[in-house]
């Protein structure tokens, strides 16, 4: 089934309303489809990188618009929608703990779930159903899906089809990477600040 979904998803790229496809798989994505919108992003940008900055729009904003409904299916229908979603992802032992801790380090899980292959729509899902502030919520899900989206872009734009693998197979670990010395400086910051 996930490779139907690839498949159809790669197909939408060529289609003459990519964009608005892209913009239902960014909303669909942030809130329980499985495929991200990468998948379309990189073959449309490659096809037309002077829309490179457009197409990272696009996706950023309907990704954060499907982030908030996420969020809406956490807080509202958490118990009909969210938890088969989380339990899909193997995302539900450890909620009750998760969640108790999570207010306190919400935007940052917001942050690092936008920008790594962690799968967002499960901390959209987490914060609506923990209750995460909305603002936090969504400036931290603007930044996070920004800055993946045009860095995605800004790389395709720039380099075109040769920095593709290295995307679709290491920017992934690169972002992850990153997040986790930011939030380790972090750290270090306040306990020895």
């Amino acid at each position: 089934m996930i490779r139907s979904l690839y498949d159809w998803t790669i197909r939408l790229a060529e289609h003459p309303r990519a964009l608005l496809a892209l913009a239902v798989v960014s909303f669909v994505e942030s809130s329980f489809f499985p495929i991200p919108p990468d998948i379309l992003m990189i073959p449309m940008i490659l096809a037309a990188p002077h829309r490179a900055f457009l197409i990272a729009a696009v996706a950023t904003i309907s990704s954060v618009i499907g982030g908030m409904f996420g969020y809406w299916i956490g807080a509202v229908l958490f118990e009909q929608v969210g938890l088969p979603v989380l339990e899909f992802y193997g995302k539900t032992d450890n909620f009750e703990v998760f969640s108790q801790a999570y207010n306190d380090w919400g935007a940052w899980a917001v942050l690092i779930a936008g920008v790594t292959p962690f799968p967002y729509k499960v901390v959209t899902i987490l914060s609506g159903s923990t209750g995460l502030n909305l603002v936090v919520f969504t400036v931290a899900s603007i930044i996070a899906r920004g800055l993946r989206f045009f860095i995605v872009a800004a790389l395709l734009w720039k380099f075109g089809q040769p920095i593709r693998d290295f995307i679709e197979r290491r920017l992934g670990l690169m972002f992850t990477i990153f997040m986790g010395l930011l939030l380790g400086g972090f750290l270090l910051l306040k306990a020895f600040g």
